[in-house]
């Protein structure tokens, strides 16, 4: 497959942040886990084996732990993800290929993720990403609507301007990418292990070799 001719009309690169700007190898997101269940915990005031089930069970229901605490427990969502994004980053390496990568790509670069935008500038500039992309957008940009919810996509696409036709998505949790995929994105689903799916275009278990193959 000319896996370059199959991205020529793509003039905007939509990537997710964590496990996808980053090999979830580096399990970034397990200091993230353990303070969202910390939280669950204190909030709720149930024990951490009740915390870790729910932290999970709103995770697989609503798309995020926040998403189900929002619509079961209405709570107040900025306290939260100011603390459960508190953590430490020094064993997340730079990456000077993928950063090179992702300045070359033709057209406008952004981010969405389900977490807050100062969390994906603490990332960014731990993987050596700062000012590669165009713009930004986490939960609260998205209206605190997380992916995989078509309302997301609805609200940051139409924020951004982006035409879904000529664009790409780039994401490690297939689900995330079935709207997308209607939409008319470009899909690729970054992970590991391959999905098969009518909505997933292309898999890798690289981002930064994917896209040199992109690039030629």
């Amino acid at each position: 497959m000319n896996i370059a001719a199959d991205f020529a009309h793509v003039d905007t690169w939509v990537f997710d942040l964590d496990n996808t700007l980053y090999p979830p190898k580096h399990r970034l997101f397990d200091q993230i886990e353990v303070k969202m269940t910390d939280w669950v915990m204190q909030a709720l005031s149930v024990d951490r084996d009740r915390a870790n089930h729910l932290r999970q069970h709103y995770w697989d229901l609503y798309g995020t732990t926040l998403a189900g605490l929002m619509a079961e427990h209405q709570i107040d969502p900025s306290p939260y993800l100011h603390d459960v994004h508190r953590i430490d980053f020094t064993e997340l390496p730079r990456d000077e290929i993928l950063a090179a990568h992702i300045a070359a790509l033709p057209g406008r670069k952004i981010i969405f993720t389900n977490a807050t935008v100062p969390y994906a500038h603490e990332v960014l500039a731990a993987r050596g990403l700062s000012g590669l992309f165009d713009a930004l957008y986490g939960v609260e940009e998205a209206g605190f609507h997380p992916k995989p919810s078509a309302q997301a996509y609805g609200t940051v696409f139409a924020r951004d301007g982006l035409n879904p036709a000529r664009a790409a998505m780039f994401e490690d949790d297939p689900r995330n990418l079935i709207v997308p995929h209607q939409l008319g994105l470009r899909t690729v689903h970054i992970a590991p292990d391959p999905l098969p799916a009518p909505h997933i275009h292309h898999h890798a278990d690289d981002l930064t070799g994917f896209l040199g193959r992109l690039l030629g």
